[in-house]
């Protein structure tokens, strides 16, 4: 997986692209990281290049929302498509992070 990050005032926004799976776990520091930014109200996972998703890239987003919401930042997923969004929709991470689409 690779990501960029765009900032705002109060938003921050990853773009994920390629495959987010347990080979990817040493990145998700780095992405918990961002969410200390002052000021930071929102917290957007763009997804709209990520082809796939697993298990443990679904847990590492159950991490990554459990992180925000302890700094009382609003997690959204946004431009799921595809495996991703099926895979994301089966595991009902909707019922605990936002989905934008």
């Amino acid at each position: 997986m690779n990501f960029q990050v765009r900032r705002s005032s109060e938003t921050i926004e990853v773009l994920l692209s390629g495959r987010l799976e347990f080979t990817d776990h040493d990145s998700l520091p780095d992405i918990v990281e961002l969410l200390n930014g002052e000021g930071t109200r929102r917290f957007i996972l763009d997804m709209d290049g990520l082809t796939f998703i697993d298990s443990a890239g679904i847990g590492m987003l159950l991490i990554l929302q459990d992180e925000a919401e302890q700094r009382n930042i609003k997690l959204i997923l946004r431009k799921l498509q595809g495996d991703v969004l099926r895979s994301i929709e089966l595991a009902r991470i909707g019922e605990v992070v936002a989905i934008e689409r």
